[in-house]
């Protein structure tokens, strides 16, 4: 995989690690990172010795602590939009991965860290972590999906009320919400969230896939969740991975699945 700028990435054992590296910013996000990001979407989705990506930051103090507000000098109308445009782009290039993708949340995620975490399948948080949607603060709203995500994830009642009062949660809050699937000691994240991704691996990936799309089918607009389910189920049945795993379990043997 090619050398990054913002970020830095590593495959071991199948699973994709990216960091995000502006540890000097509390990895906040740009337009450079949201971009290269983009890029490695591309070799996840493509890569067929890649199967899942685990998403932190690097060092101790932040996940990403929102978007880097030096870029928002100048910006009008037309350029905030796009702006907004290209993120949500990239964030449901992540919802809608066939492959699992997790939030390993090290410290803080605010703003766009947390609309980043929340376009993840699943999120585990060491105890340090902090999320928050503070763009009111700026006379901002979140720009990347994080008034739709958050309603979607803890409710309509409560997402407001962190929207509009910008307050910050710690981890153990964000567990109790369901915002946080996980809560861990910070030097157990990865690890904890590989032995997650480890769990995925070892069932059928077609299946995997179909789960991720027929559960995002029940947020789209004009799409019928319970349909989507139905023709899932049919395109799982027409698969290897369905003869292996029903045959596996009638012999009482481990399944071998190969994705197909």
């Amino acid at each position: 995989m090619k050398q990054f700028t913002t970020l830095l990435t590593e495959i071991t054992d199948g699973i994709l690690l990216i960091t995000i590296n502006r540890e000097d910013k509390l990895n906040a996000l740009n337009k450079a990172l949201i971009g290269e990001l983009d890029e490695v979407l591309t070799e996840l989705y493509n890569n067929a010795e890649i199967k899942g990506a685990i998403i932190t930051g690097k060092g101790p103090k932040a996940f990403a602590a929102g978007a880097d507000i030096a870029e928002f000098k100048g910006i009008d109308e037309a350029s905030g939009k796009a702006l907004a445009k290209r993120g949500h782009d990239v964030f449901f290039r992540i919802e809608n991965s066939p492959k699992p993708v997790i939030a390993a949340v090290n410290g803080f995620a605010l703003g766009g860290g947390c609309e980043l975490a929340m376009a993840c399948h699943l999120r585990v948080a060491s105890e340090n972590a902090k999320f928050g949607q503070p763009e009111v603060k700026l006379g901002l709203i979140p720009g990347y999906g994080g008034t739709q995500r958050l309603v979607q994830l803890i409710g309509k009642g409560k997402a407001l009320e962190l929207l509009m009062t910008a307050d910050n949660i710690d981890a153990a809050t964000a567990l109790r919400l369901g915002l946080a699937n996980h809560v861990v000691a910070p030097d157990v994240l990865i690890e904890t969230c590989k032995g997650i991704m480890n769990k995925i691996r070892a069932v059928a990936p077609v299946a995997i896939a179909k789960v991720i799309e027929s559960v995002n089918a029940h947020f789209k607009d004009g799409v019928d969740g319970f349909e989507a389910e139905v023709n899932a189920f049919g395109q799982c049945v027409n698969t290897t991975d369905f003869v292996e795993g029903t045959t596996a379990f009638v012999e009482k043997r481990k399944a071998v699945f190969i994705g197909k």
